[in-house]
Formats: C-alpha cells, structure tokens, sequence
C-alpha cells in the first residue's frame, strides 16, 4: 500500500457535483493499493496515518496527532500511486490491484481509521471521476509504502 498523506485546513472530495465528504482540519489520505497487499500492510499503514505527529504544537513544532487537534480524514482511492514510468511516456498500472482486491482493502482501511480515530472517515467513491478540493496546511505531505517502511 501506498499513501500520500496531506496535512489540511480543509478538503472535500465531489464526484458529479454531489460532494461525498468533506473535512476541517486534518488528512487527505490518497491511498494506492496493489496487489501484494495484505490485511498486516493495512495495520501497520492504519497505525502510522492516525498518529502521525506532523501538527503543530503550542511551541510551533509538529508534536500533535490526529487525536490531539480534533482532526478528520478524507480517504480517497488512487490507484496511480503505483504508476511505472520506466519505460516510455505513458504510465503503466500493472501493479494496481484490480477493483476485486482493492475495494475490499480499502473498505477495511476506512473502518480501521474509523476505530483507530474514534471519528468518522470521509470518503470519495471508488473508481468515479472525483475532484478534490483542499487547503494544504504547511504544506505538509508525507509519503508512506507498506513495502518501504523508512
């Protein structure tokens, strides 16, 4: 799994003028899942995004959690985290699990930060044309592979 993770001051996600979630402060969670994925890649991917401390404490440095500011998620499906660009100019997404593997995967990633987070997850919809709207916070965008784990 991959994840792209972007600290925000807002977000919303719209697929055909209906907005499907929307969030204040906290995570626009991109995630890409491919087929080598497992239930243990979720854990550890779920663990790390809801206590990731990359908020800004009374002192201005990034100490505070998801928990410790209130903060929401907005968790949008991006198979193209795992776009291959070697060879030519356009992008080939072999390694993308295909929507009978991902979909569950993610469904399961959405309920685990459910419970982790104690709040609900906003969502787009899998595989829909979506346009998400946001107000980068720093920025602040963090780069996580369950295969990478730096």
């Amino acid at each position: 799994m991959r994840a792209v993770i972007q600290r925000v001051s807002s977000a919303s996600c719209t697929v055909e003028a209906d907005v499907t979630g929307s969030i204040s402060a906290g995570f626009v969670v991109l995630l890409g899942i491919e087929d080598a994925d497992t239930d243990d890649d979720l854990q550890w991917l779920a663990q790390k995004i809801v206590n990731l401390r990359v908020f800004g404490d009374e002192n201005g440095l990034m100490n505070k959690a998801l928990a410790d500011i209130d903060g929401e998620i907005l968790l949008v499906s991006q198979f193209t985290l795992f776009a291959q660009t070697k060879k030519g100019n356009r992008p080939s997404f072999i390694r993308a699990a295909r929507p009978e593997k991902a979909i569950p995967l993610y469904e399961n990633m959405k309920t685990t930060l459910e419970q982790l987070s104690g709040k609900k997850v906003a969502t787009g919809i899998f595989g829909a044309d979506m346009k998400i709207s946001l107000v980068n916070d720093g920025p602040v965008t963090i780069i996580m592979d369950t295969k990478n784990k730096e």
